[in-house]
């Protein structure tokens, strides 16, 4: 009787326990407490959101959506995302909001909801300050214009005549693309270009004074979300109470501007269907695959032939070749291939300035170097591996015949080693095919590259990025087969019937 009890109590106990839990998944949010947004934004944009020595974020942006949330009684949960894919996420629900310095426009009211203004900019024009050519938005025509994707400054400059446009994923990089002399002006937000200039190591850079534009910037949300009338309550609330006027006084050091409530003319345009958007979307598409076919035929061709090289030496019997052999393969290997990227593109020509050297890189050879460099590490292991596959006494028959090394080399082994290096030669060729889309970093519109313009006009990310998907299916495809074919032409003992 006593165990039985004791059974009832622990089987009443637990029914509790449960029912408790149930009660708060059920009820997430008790009367009483605040909400959860999840905030999307992109830290390198100060001063409106940047990420501190300690790992915090702050800006401008930062603290106006804290102080919205208090008002508002909601918790901010901030989440960073590269800029072109904030609405993507917004139009996903993978985010609730989101606060980036993002200006409302016509295209994006398309896709995304946007709280009333919360600040007024506008786009400046960056130049050296030994360029005395540029002196307003006129001047740029035919010239090499540096911008953000996705921004209206990339969405400006595609009104210049005779322009030249190259994009990168944030404001720091193309004013870095400035500095290194390799673009004529940078069009930006101008109190994101000021603020650059003032904090940065930019020297040598100044802005062109005349403003192109008159732009309002708003909190965004997924398409007539109900988080935008609570987060409209709380800026019209920090508005009215002086708390917004303060956090302008601090970041700018003057008085906010009047803000209107809504913007006119601010409305959505006609939406495409699907097959629409991927119709209009393929010449673009299929000019960037050529793009990227090119870029990976010359990698593989200069990484074979360094690769060769390099492999070569690994197997000399000189200590010190075969030492520097193994530590530059440890080293393209055991690092990111954007880490190299941005160390040949960016890098190289701001440490040779640094030396008073005149020294840029065009986008086209920095990308086919650190490919190139990057591939030769591993074609180097391919080159060794199958070089030594093949059976010593091959080598010693040829040096019996009064063959030297290098025409053993030449006729007997590397004939033999290449037949065995085909396969993972094929492997190696596929994944430069899909690491070139890397290289869209430093702005070079291959095939990645233009499905990223795409969708920073037109926001329809799933099916332009689907289509990017399919089309590297087929060239990865071909490609397998190329090598399958290559691998049963180079078979010695193919049609011996014959």
């Amino acid at each position: 009787m006593t165990k039985f009890i004791r059974f009832l109590r622990q089987l009443l106990i637990s029914l509790s326990c449960l029912a408790l839990v149930t009660s708060c998944s059920l009820n997430p949010n008790p009367a009483g407490s605040a909400k959860q947004l999840i905030v999307a934004t992109e830290p390198a944009f100060p001063p409106f959101e940047v990420q501190a020595a300690s790992g915090k974020l702050e800006g401008f942006d930062i603290d106006v959506i804290n102080v919205i949330g208090k008002a508002a009684n909601f918790n901010v949960q901030f989440q960073s995302l590269p800029f072109d894919g904030i609405i993507p996420a917004l139009q996903s629900k993978t985010v609730d909001a989101a606060i980036s310095a993002i200006t409302i426009t016509p295209e994006r009211l398309n896709t995304i909801s946007f709280s009333q203004p919360y600040f007024k900019a506008g786009l400046a024009i960056a130049v050296r300050a030994n360029n005395s050519d540029i002196i307003n938005f006129d001047s740029l025509k035919n010239k090499k214009i540096a911008v953000q994707i996705g921004t209206t400054g990339a969405k400006k400059a595609q009104t210049i005549p005779g322009v030249q446009i190259r994009t990168f994923d944030s404001a720091p990089l193309a004013l870095q693309e400035l500095f290194n002399g390799n673009v004529d002006a940078v069009i930006n937000d101008a109190p994101v270009t000021l603020y650059a200039l003032k904090t940065g190591n930019l020297q040598g850079i100044k802005i062109v004074s005349q403003l192109l534009t008159e732009e309002y910037y708003g909190i965004a949300t997924a398409k007539n979300s109900p988080n935008l009338k609570t987060i409209n309550q709380g800026l019209t609330s920090i508005l009215n109470n002086g708390t917004y006027a303060q956090i302008y006084q601090k970041w700018f050091n003057t008085q906010p501007p009047q803000l209107p409530k809504t913007l006119p003319g601010a409305t959505s345009t006609g939406v495409l269907s699907s097959p629409s958007v991927i119709l209009t979307a393929l010449p673009n598409l299929l000019r960037g695959a050529l793009v990227t076919l090119q870029l990976t035929a010359l990698s593989v061709f200069l990484g074979m032939m360094a690769g060769s090289l390099i492999g070569i030496a690994h197997l000399s019997k000189v200590k010190p070749i075969g030492w520097a052999a193994r530590a530059y393969i440890d080293f393209f290997r055991g690092t990111p291939l954007l880490v190299q990227i941005f160390m040949i593109y960016f890098g190289l020509p701001a440490l040779m300035q640094e030396f008073g050297l005149n020294f840029n890189l065009d986008r086209l050879v920095g990308a086919v170097t650190a490919l190139s460099l990057n591939s030769a590490a591993y074609l180097a292991e391919i080159v060794r591996a199958g070089i030594q596959s093949i059976e010593p006494g091959q080598a010693e028959a040829a040096q019996s015949l009064g063959m030297s090394s290098s025409q053993t080399m030449r006729y007997i082994i590397f004939p033999q080693a290449l037949r065995r290096m085909l396969p993972p030669l094929g492997n190696e060729f596929i994944t430069l095919l899909k690491d070139t889309s890397l290289v869209a970093i430093i702005g070079f519109e291959e095939l990645f590259r233009q499905g990223q313009l795409i969708v920073a006009d037109n926001y329809r990310a799933f099916e332009i990025y689907t289509a990017i998907a399919l089309i590297y299916l087929c060239l990865t495809v071909l490609s397998s087969y190329l090598f399958s074919f290559l691998e049963r032409l180079m078979n010695p003992v193919k049609n011996t019937s014959n």
